[in-house]
């Protein structure tokens, strides 16, 4: 068996095609649509990923405002940025990229965002409002990773409902939330979320019909512990003697029904659902 490809690159692009024409909608209305970034400190791989954000929005149409700070800034600084943002009426949705310098909270930095623009999807307010509501229609931003992998998912025709899903990392950008959102009516999978101090976990994998690895190991996911057709997504990526290497070994792709390229898969998903949450918050 040779896998399909969950093809990020093309379905991100997608989804760009079809957001792009709801930002010129918008704005034949008058309604302004807007991302804005504040970036503290010169953290390579921050760097390339808030330039990929604003690459993304020049795609679509959006306009952008990026904040970019010293290494040195205080958190008064930062707090500063993010009150800027929250008052400035052409940016609908922005995110402080992460990890932000030592000695400044993340955490008390993240929770000034205002939740109507957390364009993560990561707000305490809006991780709340995502525990509340089981079903129905969601009007808060959603993180941008889960919601690509269910989004990717969806537009390869993996079936959902009643699958069985191994989730492995518990981490608040996606292990977490993907539960969460998963278990959702209409959704309706049957998530498992494995860690560190889990047991068994080569068995909950095996009877899994799609497994998501999120833990940031390099090749931890084996072959032979994956169920036959299943569908795998690698998301977690580490740099080894210079080169990115995911989660998932590579002979996985030998068993498995899809696989999610890494890089070009998951990633791809990610930043396009943060382009759409800031459409979202502007309708």
């Amino acid at each position: 068996m040779t896998a399909l490809i969950l093809d990020g690159l093309a379905t991100a692009k997608a989804i760009k095609t079809e957001l792009a024409a709801e930002v010129i909608s918008l704005k034949s209305r008058g309604t302004a649509v807007g991302l804005g970034t504040i970036l503290v400190g010169d953290d390579p791989g921050s760097l390339t990923y808030v330039s990929g954000k604003h690459r993304d929005c020049a795609e679509v149409g959006i306009e952008s405002i990026r904040i970019d700070l010293p290494a040195t800034a205080s958190m008064a600084d930062v707090r500063a940025a993010i009150e800027d943002l929250n008052q400035a009426k052409e940016v609908t949705g922005f995110i402080v990229q992460l990890p932000l310098p030592s000695g400044i909270d993340a955490n008390e930095m993240l929770e000034l965002i205002d939740p109507d623009k957390d364009a993560d999807g990561l707000h305490p307010v809006n991780l709340g409002r995502l525990v509340m509501n089981t079903g129905g229609q969601m009007r808060s931003p959603l993180p941008c990773t889960p919601s690509g992998i269910i989004e990717l998912l969806g537009r390869h025709d993996v079936r959902l409902q009643g699958a069985e899903v191994a989730i492995i990392g518990r981490g608040l950008t996606v292990g977490r939330p993907l539960g969460l959102m998963l278990t959702r009516k209409g959704i309706d999978a049957t998530p498992t979320l494995l860690h560190s101090a889990s047991k068994h976990i080569a068995e909950v994998i095996s009877r899994s019909d799609i497994v998501v690895a999120a833990l940031g190991s390099p090749h931890f996911i084996k072959a032979e512990w994956i169920k036959p057709g299943a569908a795998v997504l690698d998301v977690g990526i580490t740099r080894v003697d210079g080169k990115l290497l995911g989660d998932v070994d590579p002979t996985v792709a030998k068993v498995a029904g899809y696989v999610s390229p890494n890089p070009g898969g998951v990633g791809p998903m990610t930043r396009a659902m943060l382009v759409r949450n800031v459409v979202l918050a502007a309708r």
